[in-house]
Formats: C-alpha cells, structure tokens, sequence
C-alpha cells in the first residue's frame, strides 16, 4: 500500500509491503541504496580503481537533478584526486577536410552528408609548421591534427610522417593525430616518425554502431586503438552521445573505453548539423544530463584526461563552468567543421572559476 515520508526534508512517496510481519519499505530502501549510499561513495570508489556496476552506472546517469551539485562534487575529488584544478584547454586543428567516403550519419564530412562545407585534401607541411610554430610560441603543450577519410593511403602516411618529422624537429611540440582506421605498419611509421598520440573514437556502443555508421564496424574501431597501443602510441579515445542511444549503451561506451585505459576520453555531444541525416534528430541532452555523462566518464576512467569535447558549450549553456568540475580538459573554437567558444572565452571563464588553464594548440 502507499505511504508518504520525509527523509532529508524531502517528501516521498513509497510502497509498504508486508512479509511474515516484517515491513520493507520498498521504494525508500531502494532509495537508500542507489543514491545516498552511492553519490557519497562514488569517488572513493573510484580512486580506489574500483569499477562501477552497472546499476551504478545508471543510478549516475539517473541522479534526481536536486542531487547533481553532491554528484558533481564527488566527480570534483577525483578529478581533484588525479589533476588538481588544472585544465587543458585543446583546439583541434583540421589538415584533410570533407572527401570521406564513409557513412556516419552524424558526420558533415562523411559522403551521405549534404551540408554546405569546405573541402580540402591534405594540407602542405608548410602550412601545418606555420601553426605548429605559433603554438610553440603561446608555449601550448600539444599541437593535434585531424584528418577525414576512411583511413590514410600509404602516400598520405609518407606525407604525415615528413610533416611529423619536421614538425618534432623545429619545435619539440607533444603531436596528436587524428586519422582513421590504421594498419599495424603505419602505426608504427608514425610513431617512428615522432608522433606522440592518437585519436581513435569508439563513438557509441557496439550494439548501437549499426545505427550511426554501416561501412565499418565498432570492432574495426577497437583493432585500430589495439595496432596503436602496440606500436607504443598513446591513446586518445572516447564517444559521441546524443545520436538516439540509451543510456545502457552509454554505459557500455564507457565501459568499452574503460577497457582501453586511454591516456584521454573526449566526449563529444551531438550538435545535429543541417544536411547530415542525423540533422533534425533530438538529440535528448540538457544541461543537467550532460553534466551526468561527464561525471560518469569520470568515475569509469579516473586516471585519464576527461574532456568535454565537440558541442559541449552547446548542450551545456549556462552551466558550462560546472564542466570544470569532472572534466579536466575542454576543446575550444573551430571542431572540425563546427564552431566553438574562443579560447579567451574558455580561459576568462577558467580563471573565474579558480583554475588553472594551458593551451594545446593555438585557435585561429
């Protein structure tokens, strides 16, 4: 039967049930259980390299929005934990627009999209020294390339790798790059030629794959990060939320990308772009769930970079500045074919908050 409560000062309503005389509270209970006990242990459990179930999981993504401050700050302790209050604020430089051959729905790039783009092929190494240099100069800590395409032709690999090479020479800049599917060998071309890390998103979850993309698989994702991994490279890996997946899959993103220990987990949410077929698609995200999804990418991945990645001022709106608090990095300015917030914007916003700010990379 129903019955009203009070715990904390506020009301609720659960069901009593009786079993051999004993009364079980039974929503109450659950109550108890899924959220007081795990928005207070959630972060020592965390740093303790403990992973979260999968009920806890979902009572993350699920906290009543009248908890998130407590949930942002248990995220707080282990950001705190790994990172202190330093942030790296990341601009994504783009060398290869457009021309891609593939077919993710979300993508203004990829060849099922119609929207209004620049198209370019690879970029000269002139033209990438010249930013290298400049951000060199700001002292960034990274300079980050990204090309489009299913994956690079060997030609490409033998520009990419002379352009790494000069890049490394006349500024000893950290390099991340960006590009597709990889073979074993040119994993390795590219770490012999000086680059430090590699972007490979797993976007969403293997269930779900076959929904945003069909000309390559989730797994073909995973064997990519593996080849890099193996050839010494590190790992920039994360997902996209806000294509019409469930939280179960978001759980299983994450967990997925737990599985690789990447050295950074940038999460993207969706901004529907006109001309793509995911273009008029609601994409379920508000402020406040976003900032659930950061927090869960926080406790799953403690030790890595958590980024708030493409779209994330968007989603995020008046409460971007909370952002600070599980993710430790934030792209800025131009990703890919969208715009951004500029970086004076973003570091302006840093400081009044109480944190430290370095740049990877120089916005144009």
């Amino acid at each position: 039967m129903p019955a009203q409560g009070d715990l904390n000062g506020r009301p609720y309503t659960y069901f009593v049930a009786m079993a051999d005389g004993i009364r079980i509270d039974i929503t109450l209970w659950r109550y108890i259980q899924l959220f007081s006990m795990h928005i207070d242990e959630l972060s020592g459990l965390s740093i303790d390299g403990k992973q979260l179930t999968r009920e806890q999981c979902r009572a993350v993504l699920q906290c009543p929005d009248e908890d998130l401050m407590l949930l942002l700050h248990q995220a707080y302790k282990v950001r705190h934990h790994y990172f202190g209050n330093h942030v790296h604020v990341q601009v994504l430089r783009n060398a290869k627009s457009g021309l891609c051959a593939e077919d993710c729905r979300y993508c203004s790039q990829s060849r099922v999209s119609q929207a209004p783009i620049e198209k370019y092929p690879l970029v000269s190494k002139e033209a990438l020294l010249t930013e290298a240099q400049k951000a060199a100069q700001i002292k960034a800590t990274r300079f980050c390339i990204s090309t489009s395409g299913t994956r690079p032709s060997e030609a490409e690999i033998d520009r990419l790798c002379d352009t790494i090479k000069t890049i490394k020479k006349e500024t000893g800049l950290p390099l991340c790059a960006t590009l597709g599917l990889l073979t074993e060998s040119q994993a390795q071309r590219l770490k012999a030629a000086g680059l430090d890390r590699v972007n490979h998103n797993l976007n969403t979850s293997r269930r779900y794959y076959g929904d945003i993309c069909t000309t390559h698989t989730f797994q073909e994702r995973l064997d990519t990060v593996a080849r890099c991994q193996a050839a010494g490279l590190e790992i920039c890996c994360g997902g996209i939320v806000g294509q019409g997946e469930t939280d179960a899959d978001i759980i299983d993103l994450l967990l997925s990308i737990r599985e690789i220990r990447p050295q950074a987990v940038p999460v993207n949410f969706l901004v529907p772009i006109e001309g793509t077929p995911f273009g008029g698609l609601d994409t379920g995200l508000n402020p406040r769930k976003c900032l659930k999804i950061l927090c869960l990418a926080r406790f799953l991945n403690p030790a890595s970079e958590v980024r708030a990645a493409g779209g994330w001022e968007y989603h995020l709106r008046e409460l971007k500045p909370l952002a600070l608090y599980p993710a430790d990095s934030i792209f800025v300015t131009g990703y890919l074919t969208t715009g951004g917030t500029s970086v004076g914007e973003v570091c302006t916003m840093i400081a009044d908050m109480g944190f430290e700010s370095t740049i990877e990379d120089l916005g144009d």
